[in-house]
């Protein structure tokens, strides 16, 4: 299983407004060429969203639908793939009121599940969703956003 963790401060804002810029992800195609499409169905009567996204990876396509949930007092978005090219793809946004500014953080576990090719795939696929991550971020926040060194998992030095 690979990890993909990013961690940022948006100064000056509210977190509640961060949170809804963050779950509105009908703006990423906007805002990265990586993002190819997003559909979101209606959202069900718990609130959660059914989406299909295409983003370009290598030489081609990569597709997935997610269950997205909305957890709107806890400013927490959990994705769970449904189907999709990966074997397994989960994660989430956490945004959370720190002072004046607020702290977003967007982790995700992703496998292929195609061991002989995770040497080659793997690299490419945390460097694409690092990059896409950070560059939506930058867009819904006109360039603020400060990006946190990555942190290691508990117990690594």
């Amino acid at each position: 299983m690979q990890i993909v963790r990013i961690d940022g401060i948006v100064p000056g804002r509210q977190a509640t407004e961060v949170y809804e810029t963050v779950i509105d992800f009908g703006r990423y195609v906007e805002l990265v060429e990586t993002v190819r499409e997003i559909e979101i169905e209606p959202a069900a009567a718990d609130g959660s969203v059914v989406s299909h996204w295409a983003v370009n990876f290598r030489n081609g396509i990569l597709r997935w639908t997610e269950l997205d949930e909305f957890d709107r007092d806890g400013l927490v978005s959990r994705f769970t793939q449904t189907a999709g090219d990966f074997e397994t793809f989960a994660g989430e946004w956490r945004v959370s009121q720190e002072g004046d500014d607020v702290a977003v953080s967007f982790h995700a576990e992703f496998d292929f599940g195609v061991p002989t090719l995770a040497s080659i795939i793997d690299p490419v696929a945390i460097r694409v969703l690092t990059e896409s991550m950070k560059d939506i971020l930058t867009g819904l926040f006109d360039g603020t956003v400060e990006f946190l060194p990555p942190r290691l998992p508990a117990g690594v030095r």
